[in-house]
């Protein structure tokens, strides 16, 4: 692990002043060194880097694909605040007398509520570029330099942006630019540089509702409680004119006058007409959304928060589309981000263009005013027209906001450190609608994502111990943790997981852990879907609450999206509804204008396919609970503890090479004519044993043994900020009580092999079961030192010790063997090889002796065993009737590793000659090598030969099955028929006979 000691306090700069130094950045991140003077504005954000399987080095680089403007210092932003600096430190001349005034007041260090450095600069930097820059030749013009950028990319549209980090405090300067412009244009009515009137746009209902403490005279207002205007200047700020909206305000919208006409009605008056006469105007849109400002020509000040999503998309050609190389997922978001850019980026065009608006100046506020992938331009580009810049590493060494910690070291096996980046490991388990229909009895959460859970949760239990000693005595609400969560069936999942498994987050009473879809609430519209039958429950407690709360209140006024709102909103809000939430479970991305202060804890289970999207999540735990200075003037640390968000930042300046030229698709289908050579097989879903009640008897052989050591899930993570100090997360599992964990593999023995179906409970087994677990755990387990029995309460370690325990079961003290049998499909318990039709451009072999017209190969330039063995097959007519590759045939074999269920797609299906006076026989053959991935290759070979090969057997309806696994091309031939020779013997390849009666069907019925 690296040494850090340089780097143990890493906050350098009070709150409140000028930041005079920085750490050094080297090649590969901190070097412990601090420099004098102000970091320089650079496209990064420097985080801990993993030093698991490296050199100890923290990479220091954010970077996206495509992207080397990120490496570029941001030239511009650094010569405006060299100016402004200058200025500042000169008593701010040529400013008008009410913004000086202004000014000092919030520079004053004997204010009671003083405001942060980076809200003044931000601020400072406006007032100089909008009163200061090109006057008299003295000071610069970074206006015309700006102005450039606007004609680029925003149509000219007088855009800024102020980049402040999240937790900075961007509505405070929102506030400030409101009172400095309406304390001038009050001053100087005349003079045409201030407004008065001021349209404030957000990006979704949350932050609209949250603004309205831009409002002067509302409860609870800026102005007032932050102390930002001198008491005599109160009375004119109550002037200001604003409307405050998200952006989805400025859509058309239809006519009264046409919301009672019938559809066909409307077709009939449209008739061919381009246009729809019963919207609103692009003048209409804008009158609506101006009506709060007063009526009448005046000018016009526009603030964006999150400003971000809005921007002119630029179309992409097809040669960038490849180059960027976007998924299917990446293309629907951005095709939805874009749309929503377009919307607020056309509303803003709309005003400009109205007679009786003039803008003066739309001022854009955004932790990352970065242009998004697919937007047209390279992903993480900093808007141009940026003047202000006070980054997440400005941040920290001020000790403006928490600093983020992620894991960087464990003992896992393998290079990669486990916990940083969990989609890589476990989404592939998590997908969309891959658990839509799953319930959480039957979920075994994947091991690595379960051991991130358990370890970030153990972590979470000290801090909550620390605020129940030293805080809630003083009213302070508790630590919060936030895990983010891919889609609705993911988020049910994990939501009741936490609730069963962790006491801190179980819901018997009160708010504790809620479930959020922040798309949906952050749309205004009434909630829909799976969410909504999922929240219905807890809707009804927070009613119960609210009613509590408010007597008296009528809850039916409350919308179900209102009320969820407000408690997401509340939560770290003393007194408020979200009071006492400690654990927040997120469908998508926490919205952002969230503003919890308490968050201690994030988990992200989703794919972070953006270092910008990293950013943003992170950002949603960075704001700190307290702000009281120490005596050296600055803030004391505060940490989040962050797991599953890949927050690293590592160079992609790779070239991309020219376009492969597309290959002609084949198709592959079922021919007519072929009918000779089909192919029946059955459909199985499950299995079922026989077991008679007789005492299990327990004769392990080496495939029963387990050792309990290293594996994917470390016992302890080593957590470290950019700077700061580090933290060490324990998960010991190691005090759990034997009987415990025998207690639970006995339970997980009897649900996966002996009682899979709720039909077939069998719980007089469950002591026996016990029984022999005990005598496995004592006998086959192997535990090495620094490990612990208490591995095995996993989910995914259980179902595999359950695995091992069943190999150990050999027999039963009995005449007779148990019996496996076949669990059909329902309505489809048997397909053919006689509807196959689908389009490949994977490499094929056309074929003679099978009812599909080809075999497709496996692997991008083709598979040559697979090749050889389909040549084998069409050479082999004596014992070969048919053959198929098996693709999209509908046939798989269900097995279970690691207690979750798989299905197996082996590669060949033969059907054999059929000899007068024998059943028709079937094999199936496994090539394994060439492409092949190992998997879990045993698991799938040895359900194939011992329990779907004995059960469809035992069925006795679908002929007898046998199968066998080619692993080596040498004397491929003689492999092949020694298998056939096998199966008409029934011999090895149909499986253990001591597990299938091959008596005729007709006879075991009789009998």
């Amino acid at each position: 692990m690296s040494e850090r000691s340089d780097l143990a306090n890493p906050i350098l700069n009070g709150p409140y002043d000028i930041p005079s130094q920085h750490f050094e950045m080297g090649p590969k991140g901190p070097t412990g060194q601090t420099l004098a003077g102000r970091r320089p504005s650079e496209s990064f954000v420097p985080v801990a880097g993993s030093i698991k399987g490296g050199d100890g080095s923290v990479q220091d680089m954010l970077e996206f694909e495509g992207m080397v403007e990120r490496r570029e210092t941001n030239t511009l932003i650094n010569a405006i605040r060299r100016e402004v600096d200058l200025w500042r430190s000169n008593n701010y001349p040529r400013a008008t007398p009410t913004s000086r005034k202004l000014m000092l007041f919030w520079a004053d260090e004997y204010r009671e509520n003083r405001v942060l450095f980076c809200q003044r600069e931000a601020v400072e930097t406006a007032i100089y570029l909008h009163e200061v820059a090109g006057r008299e030749g003295v000071f610069h013009d970074f206006r015309k330099q700006v102005e450039t950028y606007n004609v680029q990319y925003n149509d000219a549209l007088p855009r800024m942006a102020l980049k402040m980090a999240t937790g900075t405090g961007k509505t405070v300067v929102m506030a400030m630019l409101i009172a400095w412009q309406t304390l001038n244009r009050v001053a100087a009515p005349r003079d045409a540089r201030f407004v008065r009137r001021f349209l404030v746009v957000a990006p979704g209902v949350t932050i609209r509702d949250r603004l309205r403490v831009l409002v002067p005279g509302s409860p609870g207002n800026y102005y007032a409680e932050r102390d930002l205007i001198p008491p005599e200047l109160v009375e004119p700020l109550g002037q200001a004119q604003l409307a405050i909206v998200n952006y989805h305000a400025f859509l058309p919208r239809e006519s009264k006058d046409v919301k009672g006409v019938a559809t066909a009605t409307r077709r009939l008056l449209l008739a061919d007409r381009s246009d729809n006469p019963f919207l609103e105007t692009d003048d209409l849109v804008v009158e609506r959304v101006l009506r709060d400002v007063g009526r009448g020509k005046g000018p016009l000040m526009v603030l964006n928060d999150e400003a971000h999503h809005c921007y002119r998309d630029r179309p992409i050609e097809s040669t960038e589309a490849k180059a960027l190389k976007l998924s299917t997922e990446d293309k629907n978001e951005a095709k939805q981000a874009n749309e929503d850019a377009r919307v607020w980026f056309k509303g803003l065009q709309a005003l400009r263009r109205h007679p009786d608006v003039n803008v003066k100046a739309v001022w854009d506020l955004s932790a990352t005013p970065y242009f998004l992938k697919g937007s047209g331009y390279s992903e993480g580009f900093i808007f141009p027209w940026t003047v202000s810049d006070f980054s997440l590493m400005d941040a920290i060494e001020s000790g403006i906001v928490k600093v983020p910690r992620l894991p960087v070291d464990d003992d896992a096996a393998g290079d990669e450190v486990a916990y940083r980046d969990l989609w890589e490991s476990v989404g592939s388990d998590l997908g969309k609608n891959k658990l839509r229909d799953t319930e959480l009895k039957d979920w075994v959460m994947p091991a690595r994502l379960e051991g991130a859970i358990r370890s970030l949760y153990a972590n979470y239990e000290q801090s909550y111990r620390e605020w129940d000693e030293r805080l809630r005595t003083l009213d302070e609400p508790p630590p919060v943790f936030i895990v983010v969560c891919p889609n609705t069936s993911v988020s049910r999942l994990v939501k009741e997981w936490v609730e069963a498994n962790f006491v801190l987050f179980a819901n018997d009473s009160g708010l504790t852990t809620i479930l959020v879809d922040s798309v949906q609430l952050e749309s205004g519209e009434p909630l829909k879907g799976d969410f909504k039958a999922m929240a219905a429950a807890e809707i009804e407690t927070y009613k119960s609450e609210y009613r509590r709360r408010n007597p008296g209140a009528d809850t039916d006024k409350l919308t179900d999206a209102d009320l969820l709102r407000e408690v997401l909103n509340t939560v770290g809000k003393r007194g408020k509804l979200g009071e006492q939430v400690r654990c927040v479970v997120s469908v998508a991305m926490l919205t952002e204008g969230w503003d919890a202060n308490t968050v201690t804890h994030i988990l992200g289970i989703r794919a972070f396919r953006s270092q910008l999207l990293c950013e943003q999540v992170v950002g949603r735990g960075l704001r700190r609970r307290s702000y009281a200075l120490g005596d050296d003037g600055r803030f004391a640390p505060e940490y989040a503890n962050v797991y599953g968000i890949p927050f690293a930042f590592i160079p992609s300046e790779h070239d991309v090479g020219p376009a492969v030229p597309s290959v002609p698709p084949v198709e592959v289908t079922s021919l007519a004519g072929r009918e000779q050579f089909r192919i029946e097989f059955p459909v199985v879903d499950g299995y079922r044993t026989e077991v008679q009640d007789a005492p299990l008897v327990f004769d392990p052989g080496p495939e029963s043994r387990l050792t309990i050591g290293q594996d994917s899930v470390p016992r302890w993570t080593q957590l470290e900020p950019i700077a700061g100090e580090g933290e060490r997360v324990e998960q010991d599992l190691s005090d759990a009580r034997p009987q415990r964990v025998a207690f639970e593999i006995a339970n997980q023995l009897l649900k996966t092999y002996f009682a899979p179906g709720d039909e077939e409970r069998r719980p007089w087994l469950f002591p026996r079961l016990l029984t022999v677990t005990r005598q496995w755990l004592a006998e086959c387990v192997h535990i090495e030192e620094g490990y612990g029995v208490g591995r095995l309460l996993l989910a995914e370690a259980r179902a595999q010790a359950s695995e091992r325990l069943y190999h150990a079961i050999a027999s039963l003290d009995s005449n007779r063997s148990p019996l496996v049998m076949p669990l059909l499909r329902r309505g489809e318990p048997q397909r053919s090889t006689d509807s196959v039709n689908f389009l490949t451009r994977k490499a094929t072999v056309e074929t003679m002796r099978s009812q599909v017209s080809h075999v497709v190969l496996d692997g991008r330039d083709g598979n040559t065993w697979e090749q050889l063995m389909a040549a084998e097959l069409e050479l082999n007519r004596r014992d070969v009737a048919a053959y198929a590759k098996n693709d999209r045939l509908g046939f798989a074999i269900p097995y279970v590793h690691k207690g979750v269920n798989h299905a197996y797609l082996p590669d060949f299906l033969v059907r054999l000659t059929h000899r007068e006076g024998d059943v028709q026989r079937f094999l199936i053959i496994e090539v394994s090598g060439g492409q092949k991935s190992p998997g879990s290759t045993r698991e799938k070979a040895d359900t194939a030969l011992n329990r779907w090969c004995p059960a469809v057997n035992n069925d006795g309806g679908f002929g007898r099955w046998g199968y066998v696994e080619i692993t080596t091309m040498i004397d491929l031939r003689q492999q092949i028929q020694a298998a056939i020779d096998s199966h008409y013997a029934d011999g090895d390849v149909i499986g253990d006979t001591d597990l299938q009666d091959l008596s005729p069907r007709e006879a075991r019925r009789g009998a």
